[in-house]
């Protein structure tokens, strides 16, 4: 029996998570075509706040990797749109003229930012919070500008004002309303968040009326109706979302607010459904994960033809979040009503607020400010309708130390719902700990979901992992395993590889009792590495246990091309290699060559089967771009050229190059050289940094110029290029033998401490000498795998042609 054509038409959380459920329904019914409008694959768009406040990264944030839909035989379009959807001929039509015939259609098309109507909105420097190119622009913005101006108090306004705090830009919040977030709060808490968040620095505008934006090109300032103005060199608006209802009413699909839909999630056109924020049900339109995720597995139930019971019924809306570091619950009504009587505790000198509303003996409504310890208790009694008449008020707020001691956890039935986004009872993660023997909040994560989305359960996913293990506990901090297939960390399983002698990951996975035998995209990579390291001169690499990217020695692009970046020691090229390259590009029809911020060339837009070629007619050395490796030495023109400098930056940037690359690092690690401290080079923000100064060098480690930008640290002054050579050598063989894979030099020197990575490089001689001799071995034994792959042997171009188990791009 063939299978149904399964049409997703957006590609972020809440489409994603519905096609999980189909999966676990009936994993074999579909073929699935994804079509997303940005270049990424599915993210977690709630932890946006996370990586503009500098807390994650957008690698991180990623819940379902390129190697998950290939995993699954999904076809994934990414950065394209369905413009039309003919319901007769059952056919899907896209922005870059795609057509795909559907048997079934989930339209997930999510929501846009509102943007207010205001003179002056579409001037540079004005722009919502919604996305991933939106957290970037701020970034970009907060390296250029000082004055931030964020419209709405409301959560996703108060987030970006946190994150451009951290970015450090002076913030003003504009509320239309007298009280912030008050759809989440009543007056007493959000005045005590008020103050709160006063107090790290937000500066706010109540009850002000946004009446213009002003400016040439670029936003000057905002003005109001009173008159008054405020100066601003960017402006974010977080006013609300709409629902994305465009190809729904383009397609003549009933819409009114959002794309209405019955119990099952059915629209009005026949086997076409829609979930999300793009949805209307019963005329509501829900912006959390956890209505959207209860629409999801009732839709998986309906398409997949299992007993769907009453469908979708509905959900009372709660909100668990922390903002700005501050933890606020609320769920159901708090509002004043005539009907209802209230139960309120306040601690001014704690920051705690709790305030239960009660109609005809049930809880209808909570808000918790500061201690939101008893939010699941509260949600559970909400939704059950708990009758409180034989309560006494303030056992309602039974709280660890009124009940003796006995853990909050303890306390709750195991139907109460810990994690409120994924559906996540404590029954569900109580069991699991126990039938898969799993020890860490991680572990938990990756079995059951639960703190998956949001993140803001898992304190209390912890707690149970305590109670429920005892003795035996230890937390995710303590002991942070390399992923749920095995109880091991990255520390044990290199102390293993060294202590007996294991050489092979199959070896690795059996003698140290992996829980699954081929093992994941995340735990192959690792081992792969560290295998490498530990014996550099007799392990074989296992092209199979790398990234996509690397087997590819590419960068997959978002319609499926590669980019293929040859390299340019030092950033210095010459007309023979310029010529060499165009023609390549002019042969392969390359669409784009980009001058990258490594002083390199890219070559975008190739097709995937004329990568080999590509590379046989270049004949150039790969610039490793895809690597966890050492990737680029960026110079600036140095003494011999520019006034200023006061040593050959391009000399010791090209030995450094050399010597170094195709070096396999946990992650990738870019350098710079600057020939003075004018630094040109960005030298402060690199892995590793060389500045010249009068007569020496300063070598400068851990910086990071990506989304998180960390200024590097000063590691010590040398006189000479040796010097400089073997001090690289010593710090990056420590980092490759003591780091952890995917851990960048910057995250594993906060881990380690700069003072303790001097103590082992610069003040134990015996050390360092040993540090440099095992990276010579490293270094003698590299090989180039491109060249040998460019060679026409069939086996070796099978590898290089994926035809081997897939890993997702990270």
């Amino acid at each position: 029996m063939s299978k149904r054509k399964l049409v997703l038409v957006g590609n972020g959380m809440a489409g994603v998570r519905c096609l999980e459920e189909i999966l676990k329904e009936d994993p074999d019914r579909f073929e699935i075509t994804v079509f997303g409008k940005e270049p990424y694959p599915n993210y977690n768009r709630i932890m946006l706040s996370s990586v503009l406040q500098g807390d994650t990264s957008i690698e991180d944030i990623v819940i379902n990797s390129y190697d998950w839909y290939e995993k699954h035989n999904i076809q994934l379009f990414t950065g394209e749109s369905v413009e039309q959807i003919d319901t007769l001929a059952k056919t899907v039509h896209t922005d870059q003229g795609r057509d795909v015939a559907y048997d079934d259609l989930i339209l997930a098309t999510g929501s846009n930012p509102f943007m207010l109507p205001l003179p002056g909105s579409d001037k540079e420097g004005v722009i919502a919070f919604r996305d991933i190119k939106d957290c970037q622009a701020m970034i970009d913005a907060s390296q250029k500008y000082k004055k931030a101006v964020v419209i709405g108090g409301g959560l996703l306004g108060l987030e970006a004002a946190r994150g451009l705090l951290n970015l450090g830009m002076d913030v003003d919040v504009v509320h239309i309303m007298d009280h912030l977030m008050e759809r989440q709060l009543d007056a007493s808490a959000s005045a005590m968040l008020k103050k709160e968040l006063e107090s790290q620095g937000m500066n706010f505008l109540m009850n002000h009326h946004t009446e213009a934006i002003l400016g040439s090109d670029r936003v000057k300032k905002v003005s109001f109706k009173d008159g008054r103005t405020v100066k601003a060199d960017l402006v974010v608006m977080a006013v609300g979302i709409k629902p994305n209802i465009a190809v729904a009413e383009a397609s003549g699909i009933q819409t009114n607010r959002g794309v209405v839909v019955d119990d099952y999630m059915q629209t009005s056109a026949p086997n076409v459904y829609a979930v999300g924020e793009c949805a209307e049900h019963r005329e509501m339109v829900y912006g959390l994960v956890a209505p959207l995720y209860e629409q999801g597995k009732a839709l998986a139930k309906k398409i997949c033809q299992k007993d769907v019971g009453q469908g979708y019924q509905g959900s009372i809306l709660s909100t668990k979040l922390k903002v700005s570091g501050v933890d606020v619950f609320s769920a159901g009504e708090f509002g004043d009503d005539p009907a209802a009587r209230a139960i309120r505790i306040q601690d001014e000198f704690e920051g705690i607020y709790k305030k239960v509303i009660i109609r005809q003996d049930k809880i209808v409504g909570a808000v918790l400010f500061g201690d939101t310890s008893e939010s699941t208790k509260l949600l559970g009694m909400i939704n059950q309708e708990t009758d409180t008449s034989d309560m006494k008020n303030i056992s309602i707020f039974q709280t660890k130390e009124a009940s003796g001691g006995e853990s909050t956890v303890a306390q709750m039935a195991d139907t109460d719902t810990i994690c409120g986004c994924n559906g996540v009872s404590k029954g569900d993660i109580v069991t699991a700990i126990k039938n898969d023997n799993l020890t860490t909040v991680a572990q938990i994560k990756d079995c059951t979901s639960a703190s998956r989305s949001c993140g803001t359960c898992k304190g209390l996913v912890g707690e149970l992992l305590a109670h429920t293990l005892g003795e035996a506990f230890e937390t995710a901090d303590e002991k942070e395993t390399v992923c749920s297939c095995t109880d091991l960390t990255h520390e044990e399983v290199v102390a293993n590889i060294r202590e007996k002698g294991l050489t092979h990951t199959r070896e690795v996975m059996n003698v140290l009792g992996w829980k699954t035998e081929e093992g994941c995209s995340k735990c192959r990579p690792a081992v792969n590495y560290y295998l490498g390291m530990v014996h550099p001169t007799d392990y074989e690499d296992e092209r199979e246990s790398r990234f996509v990217n690397e087997r590819m020695h590419a960068n997959i692009q978002k319609n499926g091309t590669y980019s293929v970046v040859p390299r340019m020691y030092g950033g210095v090229t010459n007309a023979k290699d310029l010529r060499k390259i165009a023609d390549v590009a002019d042969k392969y029809d390359v669409p784009l060559l980009k001058i990258t911020g490594g002083q390199r060339i890219d070559m975008l837009g190739i097709k995937k089967e004329d990568v080999p070629n590509v590379w046989k007619d270049l004949d150039m050395p790969s610039g490793y771009a895809y690597g966890k490796a050492v990737r680029t030495v960026k110079t600036c023109v140095g003494e011999n050229f520019c006034r200023f400098g006061t040593q050959d930056s391009i000399g010791l940037g090209i030995a450094i190059e050399k010597k170094f690359e195709r070096l396999n690092t946990p992650h990738k690690v870019k350098m710079g050289v600057s020939a003075c401290p004018r630094n040109c080079a960005e030298s402060s923000i690199k892995d590793v940094g060389i500045i010249g100064v009068e007569g020496a060098w300063e070598i400068y480690v851990g910086g990071n110029g990506g989304a998180t930008l960390k200024a590097a640290e000063l590691l010590c002054t040398v006189s000479t290029d040796t010097e400089v050579l073997n001090t690289i050598s010593a710090y990056l063989q420590y980092y490759r033998e003591t780091a952890r894979y995917l851990e960048r030099t910057s995250h594993w020197l906060d881990r380690v401490g700069l003072e303790h990575v001097k103590s082992v490089i610069l003040d134990n001689k015996e050390e360092r000498r040993e540090l440099i001799k095992r990276m010579e071995i490293a270094l003698d034994d590299l090989r180039d795998p491109w060249h040998e792959i460019i060679q026409n042997s069939k086996e070796q171009r099978d590898l290089f042609e994926n035809k081997a188990v897939p890993i997702s791009s990270k």
